[in-house]
């Protein structure tokens, strides 16, 4: 995510030379692309954290953005 990033709510992925960005909303791609496995991974771990991705998102849109860190899938 980045600080004072445009709507909708969203997140930037990077894997290897592919780059994706999904909405926090529905943890769909919403631009780029991702291998399968990779995308799959990613929209889990956004489906378990998807009130933290909000809030990170919320405060990200301030004159001083903070945000959380996020625990990985484990």
């Amino acid at each position: 995510m980045y600080h004072r990033d445009h709507a909708p709510i969203h997140l930037h992925a990077k894997y290897a030379e592919f780059e994706a960005m999904f909405s926090i909303e529905t943890c769909d791609i919403i631009e780029g692309d991702l291998p399968k496995t990779q995308t799959r991974l990613i929209q889990a771990w956004m489906e378990i954290h998807q009130d933290e991705l909000k809030n990170n998102w919320e405060l990200l849109q301030q004159d001083n953005a903070t945000f959380f860190k996020i625990k990985p899938l484990q």
